[in-house]
């Protein structure tokens, strides 16, 4: 599914190549998708974008069409979101990029949060959508968290347990998660959803998609323990936007929760599930241009 006006491009950082499109010829801003989709989740969004940022749309390594590295226990560290997010600063750069904006859903918004803790001369400004952090969710874990987020704690299972049973009909687990996660009455593109199909079918694609929940769960800890035990805080401005019929809007305080992760925090909840930019793209726009306008004019 291309976009129409958007040109393709590669960047290799030695160890992966990293897929993305870029179009626009204004301030550089990167959208990260989530799982299990590519970067044509922005589909919707980002060619408005691009009439006021130069806007990059790239696939996080483990999915869409950027390499797949073999993940390795104990420390499942080709998935660290620390290496996830070097990915992207270094794509960004050969790009010509030292400094740009980010916006991120799910595990994109996971990847942004590392970003700008990681590379925060680089990031300008952030953006995160339907995200808690991952330490606050992990460690205020309950039944109702584990019963509708059941994929953090089967993902993670080891010895190839995910790959196989998600390997049997991987269509229709994804289907599956779309319909599960979204609002009552969500409509998604169907080319999008055949996007999806076709990059999440893979068995590589299918086993990365699980490492990058095992680093949630073990390197990644490490990392944000570390933040948090040095006082380490998001410093650039943060822009929170989520669900209020998705999980972590109905369970957390969500500009409460980010203000102890982040020095500079505002957003609001929109009226949809958990896939934003393509429940209500237009009010994920809106919110990204006036937030990332607003640093334009700043600068």
């Amino acid at each position: 599914m291309k976009f129409d006006g958007f040109e393709a491009h590669s960047y290799s950082g030695g160890e992966v190549t990293v897929n993305c499109v870029h179009a626009g010829n204004g301030p550089p801003l990167l959208l990260l998708h989530g799982y299990p989709q590519t970067h044509v989740m922005w589909h919707a969004v980002a060619p408005r974008l691009a009439r006021a940022f130069h806007v990059v749309c790239a696939d996080l390594r483990g999915y869409g069409d950027s390499d797949k590295p073999h993940g390795t226990a104990p420390d499942h560290a080709a998935y660290s979101k620390r290496a996830m997010a070097a990915d992207m600063a270094g794509l960004m750069a050969s790009l010509g990029y030292p400094q740009f904006a980010v916006a991120g859903h799910d595990r994109g918004a996971r990847v942004s949060h590392r970003l700008a803790l990681d590379h925060p001369a680089a990031v300008t400004r952030a953006a995160v959508l339907d995200i808690a952090p991952t330490l606050h969710m992990f460690e205020a874990t309950d039944q109702s968290f584990a019963t509708a987020y059941y994929h953090w704690f089967f993902l993670i299972q080891p010895n190839g347990l995910p790959e196989k049973m998600i390997g049997t009909d991987p269509e229709w687990y994804l289907r599956e998660k779309l319909k599960r996660w979204s609002a009552p009455g969500a409509r998604f593109d169907p080319r999008a959803i055949a996007e999806y199909v076709r990059c999440f079918s893979k068995a590589d694609a299918i086993h990365a998609s699980c490492e990058d929940y095992r680093a949630a769960a073990t390197i990644d800890l490490v990392h944000d323990r570390a933040d948090r035990a040095s006082g380490r805080k998001v410093a650039c401005p943060l822009l929170v936007l989520w669900g209020a019929h998705g999980l972590v809007g109905r369970t957390y305080d969500m500009l409460d929760v980010w203000r102890r992760y982040a020095d500079d925090v505002s957003g609001r909840a929109l009226d949809c599930g958990h896939f934003l930019p393509e429940e209500r793209p237009a009010d994920v726009a809106t919110e990204l241009e006036r937030f990332f306008g607003d640093g334009q004019a700043a600068a």
